[in-house]
């Protein structure tokens, strides 16, 4: 997401509908607001290394002031530029610009960090509370007239300027920023944009804290021990834990993830519990309780559509894809509409041979079949892999402690393809005590960054996978990368090893692409630092990072049995790598018709949205229009609790398996010219991973590649290659990781 502000006030703001406005003056005497300053640790510059969040002094009532002085502070630095009698030039108006914000943002940044990875009731209503005003705070820069006509004057004048590439790019995002923000519009069309962009922002946060509040209170409550056969000995402890946390002594719980599909349905042998797991999941947000979501999304789409219009653009999807590497929705309807019917044609090939799984359990067992349902899929798709394969996942997790896969599996990959190094801390404070601590060593021995590593699950935890930025690297303003990676990790009992999936393994290395892209950044100023990028180009460098996670030599070094140190065995791993895309035609259906859900409801018109009560039969409309609606594959997420589109993916959900074009090249050209070298290592950091935002993404690619992207290496990934011409299914596909930089 991009915004006509200083990055560091622009990243903050990341998720947000609009950016704010707070003309109140403090009310405290001179004195002890001096001295309430000098308590709130936001006030200076955190003192720590790389300017490294001081957690142990920043308490939730330290928000509010900092937000307030902040916000004042900026306006103030604002004024000061939009009204300087000099004539505008690159240093006193863009590079100006660029150093503003720095209370507003370092506050921000820690405080919707928080939010998200470890939210409270106090923090929750400052989100509620301060959204809207930031919104306004936002539209306050971007439509203040005097600042948008000298940056268009440096923009009409760009070329004499005598800038370097970087700092014309940067003089033509500020003026492309302000324009689709609204600066051109006249004073009425102002005044509702305002409003708009701060509805948006209120309605935005609702909608994330009523996904949150749904997820825990839909959690499953299991009466007997007997019901959870099928979950390991550690699961259930587990989900007993859960129980007693929320009042149910001597009964289970059985918490949720955001997904439609829910971990355990693999498992549980119990039909009528997997039938009422994935109920609870599906119905969220729908229940007509007091976290209902449908009329949240109907006004949502509303405003976007009228706002998208009043900029000159048919629909929302058109207005956010122009600034996309996409360009335009056409583009992607094609390449979602190429997939979804070999995609969907793959899954019911799958689904025969489940029914075959099914028909035959039940003649044993002397008992009527009965037909697939989606709470069946996962429990006789991975019957169906042991059978065929030899193998479950239960078989692997011994291979796979998360610490071990963490140190000598993503890290020594960066190790042996860039020559990173890592070393853990434990002098600097947490935010919460499952977070790990890195330092990060340059190949020159330099220190490069900070990561922290936040992997396990928790109420107040929003759900997914993500990274994010605490401080962004600038030569400008001197800064070097925090950056965090973080998971949902089911937290084992006290004393117990953390087993991963064979999913949560390549999610670390995924995540961890994003970690290196914000790390690697070499850029003079903050707004083009790390990840600030187009959407659906982000995804490509973190999915490019999952090639890793299989690689012979990394696999070898991390796939060590937990209690014995015992390599996995190699008929294992070959039995792991034959059955690496199966049940992906399940996958990518899902993944699609989550995708093409998302752009149907961008790209109606406001006048053709419904009402809240029409939501679900929009959704189940779109769905059956693009062919995409096969019943045991739901959406991966419905509309209800679709906090991507809520958030920043709006029209951009597409984007992981936009990014999977470039990934897929990359991929090939890397196995191709050499695999796992350190000289592949620095051509990627050096012309694609260093440069984050500061040329065309497009360009990026080609300054690796040294060719245009070609979809032909997606489809041979994708097993798909037999459908580019006619009908037939595929034999395989394979599911984009979906989990994300958010």
């Amino acid at each position: 997401m991009k915004h006509p502000l200083s990055l560091a006030l622009a990243a903050a703001l990341a998720g947000l509908s609009a950016p704010t406005l707070l003309l109140a003056q403090s009310e405290q005497a001179p004195a002890a607001a001096a001295q309430a300053q000098q308590a709130n640790p936001f006030f200076e510059v955190s003192p720590l290394e790389f300017q490294y969040p001081q957690f142990d002094r920043i308490q939730d009532e330290h928000f509010a002031p900092a937000f307030d002085a902040g916000m004042q502070e900026n306006l103030a630095e604002i004024e000061r530029i939009a009204t300087n009698t000099d004539a505008p030039t690159f240093e006193n108006t863009i590079v100006e610009l660029e150093k503003s914000g720095q209370l507003l943002g370092r506050s921000l940044r820690v405080f919707f960090n928080l939010v998200g990875a470890d939210t409270n009731d106090a923090r929750r209503k400052l989100q509620a509370e301060y959204s809207p005003k930031l919104a306004a705070h936002r539209d306050a820069i971007s439509l203040n007239p005097q600042l948008f006509e000298r940056i268009k004057t440096l923009y009409d004048n760009r070329a004499s300027l005598g800038l370097d590439a970087e700092g014309t790019r940067l003089v033509e995002r500020y003026y492309n920023d302000f324009v689709r923000a609204g600066a051109d519009l006249d004073e009425t069309q102002k005044t509702r944009l305002k409003a708009i962009n701060g509805e948006l922002a209120t309605l935005g946060t609702t909608f994330s804290q009523n996904v949150l509040a749904e997820v825990n209170d839909s959690a499953v409550v299991v009466d007997t021990r007997e019901e959870l056969d099928g979950l390991t000995e550690q699961q259930i402890n587990a989900a007993a834990d859960a129980a007693r946390s929320r009042g149910h002594e001597g009964k289970y719980v059985v918490t949720l993830l955001n997904t439609t599909g829910q971990p355990p349905l693999s498992q549980l042998t119990n039909r009528a519990l997997r039938q009422r797991l994935h109920e609870a999941s599906v119905v969220r947000g729908a229940r007509g309780n007091e976290w209902d979501n449908r009329e949240i999304v109907s006004r949502v789409l509303r405003l976007r559509a009228e706002r998208a219009g009043m900029l000159g653009f048919p629909t929302s999807a058109a207005y956010v894809l122009a600034d996309e590497t996409a360009a335009n929705p056409e583009a992607v309807n094609e390449m979602l509409g190429e997939l979804a019917p070999a995609a969907v044609a793959n899954a019911r090939r799958e689904a025969a041979d489940l029914q075959a799984m099914i028909d035959q359990e039940q003649a044993a067992k002397g008992e009527a079949t009965f037909e697939l349902a989606p709470w069946d899929w996962s429990f006789y798709s991975e019957k169906v892999r042991q059978a065929r394969y030899d193998f479950d996942e239960a078989q692997l997790k011994p291979y796979l402690e998360m610490v071990n896969v963490l140190e000598n599996g993503v890290f020594f990959a960066a190790t042996e393809f860039y020559g990173i190094t890592f070393q853990r801390r434990t002098d600097l404070p947490l935010y919460h005590p499952d977070t790990r601590v890195y330092d990060v060593f340059d190949h020159d021995g330099s220190k490069l960054a900070i990561f922290i590593f936040d992997p396990y699950a928790r109420d107040s935890k929003r759900g997914g996978a993500w990274m994010n930025s605490y401080v962004s690297q600038s030569e400008l303003m001197g800064t070097h990368p925090v950056v965090a990676n973080h998971q949902n990790i089911t937290k084992p009992p006290a004393g117990e090893p953390t087993l991963l999936t064979w999913d949560e393994v390549t999610t670390m290395f995924h995540e961890f692409g994003h970690a290196l892209h914000g790390m690697f950044s070499d850029v003079t100023y903050p707004y083009f630092s790390g990840t600030s990028v187009p959407r659906d180009f982000v995804e490509f460098p973190s999915q490019v990072n999952e090639m890793w996670a299989d690689w012979p030599s990394i696999f070898a070094n991390y796939a060590k049995h937990y209690e014995t140190g015992e390599a996995m065995p190699q008929a294992l791993l070959d039995r792991v790598t034959a059955a690496a895309q199966f049940n992906q035609g399940f996958a990518t259906t899902e993944y699609l018709a989550a995708a093409m859900l998302d752009q149907r409801w961008h790209q109606v018109a406001a006048d053709a949205i419904p009402d809240a009560a029409g939501i679900l039969d929009f959704e189940a409309q779109a769905l059956a229009a693009d062919g995409i609606d096969y019943a045991p594959v739901p959406p991966r997420y419905r509309t209800t609790y679709f906090s991507h589109i809520m958030g920043g993916y709006a029209a951009g959900y597409y984007a992981y398996i936009w990014s999977e074009v470039l990934d897929a090249n990359t991929v090939k050209w890397i196995e191709e010219n050499g695999g796992l070298s350190r000289a592949n290592g620095d051509r990627l950091r050096d012309t694609l991973l260093s440069r984050g935002g500061s040329k065309d993404a497009l360009q990026l690619f080609r300054d690796f590649s040294g060719a245009e992207p070609d979809i032909q290496p997606l489809l041979e990934k994708r097993g798909l290659v037999a459908t580019a011409d006619d009908s037939a299914a595929p034999d395989s596909a394979a599911e984009p990781d979906v989990s994300g930089q958010e």
